[in-house]
């Protein structure tokens, strides 16, 4: 059947028409029947569709306790790792190296044998340098063998020039000093430690001054670092101080104060101050960065809160305490503080915290009072509170 226009536009009002009919009818189920006050002609409440989808969904949020103690206040500065006793292990006779029985990173005890030079030639020299002793014992014993009977003073005088001329003196030298030079092609550890920079082979020809190795003792480590003058009326030897190594980020190692150098620098105006910090396992390395917290001053009795709970509102600070599933409002007046914790201190025209109380320290930046928060591990992985 052939489309006309007129059936087009027949069809086309036929359209208007019934969309005013439906939305006549929509209208009057809104309005009618006493329903533009919100509810149904059954009494029964219409579910906005804002309200299906309720955005008071909770926030994943951590937390940390407000607790009561001393507040340490603290001294930062940074340094590096060095051993507490380092040494150049040198050879001190020449020859041909015989055997190197250690290895770079080795552990040896002190007086432990870490080198052996070839000592055939120093056994011949101490063999006759023996020699030459045992004659001149012998040349002197004849000199002075009526000697007995003489007056003591005058027996002590022929004795002294019979060592003279028998060249017992001269032998008697020569003989400790091959004793010595024998000793020396074993090279020793002085004192307990690790071998470092093995520089060389068995087979290798060595002469005198020559260096061979470095020996580190690592425990404890020292760690030297600068404070500025203004800060060293405040520190004191035996001081705690807690050590973070840029190898070990996730480690706190606890060392003391053992040294403060009196002298101030006068391009940098900082002093030295050395740490030691045990290291059994001998983790640290000499050379390794390290960021120090120096223990200054501890003050007592002190209600604190994690330092990032600290917010900054209308240029005041304030906090959040986690109640009920809620984050509430409240401004503080702080105190004290140091790198970990801030002092809330008593003040008429601000809240306080109680000990035991949780405040938010993360994931808290732009709530807003009363907000529905949930406390996470980490607000990062938990997102926006929703179900993970």
């Amino acid at each position: 059947m052939k489309i006309t226009r007129r059936m087009l536009l027949s069809g086309g009002a036929v359209v208007v028409v019934a969309a005013a009919v439906l939305a006549a009818g929509f209208h009057a189920r809104l309005s009618g029947d006493g329903v533009a006050d919100g509810s149904q002609a059954g009494g029964g409440p219409i579910t906005a569709a804002a309200s299906a989808f309720s955005t008071d969904v909770a926030i994943g949020v951590e937390g940390g306790q407000v607790v009561y103690g001393d507040l340490v206040l603290s001294v930062t500065a940074s340094g590096q790792a060095e051993a507490w006793r380092r040494t150049r292990l040198t050879a001190e006779v020449g020859g041909r190296v015989a055997t190197v029985p250690v290895r770079e990173a080795d552990r040896v005890g002190a007086g432990a044998v870490v080198l052996a030079i070839d000592p055939v030639d120093y056994e011949l020299a101490w063999q006759e340098a023996a020699a030459r002793k045992a004659r001149a014992e012998v040349d002197f014993g004849e000199r002075t063998l009526f000697d007995g009977t003489l007056d003591p003073e005058v027996r002590a005088e022929r004795e002294r020039a019979a060592r003279i001329r028998s060249g017992l003196d001269e032998a008697e030298l020569s003989l400790r000093r091959a004793t010595m030079d024998l000793e020396r092609t074993r090279v020793r550890s002085p004192f307990p430690g690790r071998i470092a920079s093995l520089q060389v082979v068995e087979g290798q020809l060595v002469s005198p001054g020559m260096e061979l190795m470095t020996l580190v003792d690592l425990d404890p480590i020292r760690v030297q670092v600068h404070v500025l003058e203004g800060e060293l009326v405040h520190l004191t030897p035996g001081a705690r101080a807690q050590v973070r190594f840029s190898a070990f980020p996730d480690t706190v190692f606890t060392g003391a104060i053992e040294t403060i150098n009196p002298i101030v620098e006068e391009q940098t105006r900082t002093a030295r101050v050395t740490l030691t910090v045990p290291n059994l396992e001998g983790r640290i390395l000499p050379g390794m960065y390290a960021r120090v917290e120096l223990e200054a001053q501890r003050v007592p009795d002190r209600i604190k809160v994690p330092r990032s709970a600290i917010l900054e509102r209308d240029r005041r600070a304030m906090l959040f305490v986690y109640e009920d599933g809620r984050a509430k409002w409240r401004y503080v007046t702080t105190g004290l503080e140091n790198e970990h914790f801030v002092e809330i201190r008593e003040h008429p025209e601000t809240d306080m915290v109680r000990p035991g109380e949780v405040v938010l320290t993360a994931g808290h930046f732009t709530l807003t009072h009363d907000a529905t928060v949930r406390l996470v591990d980490s607000h990062r992985e938990a997102g926006t509170g929703r179900p993970q």
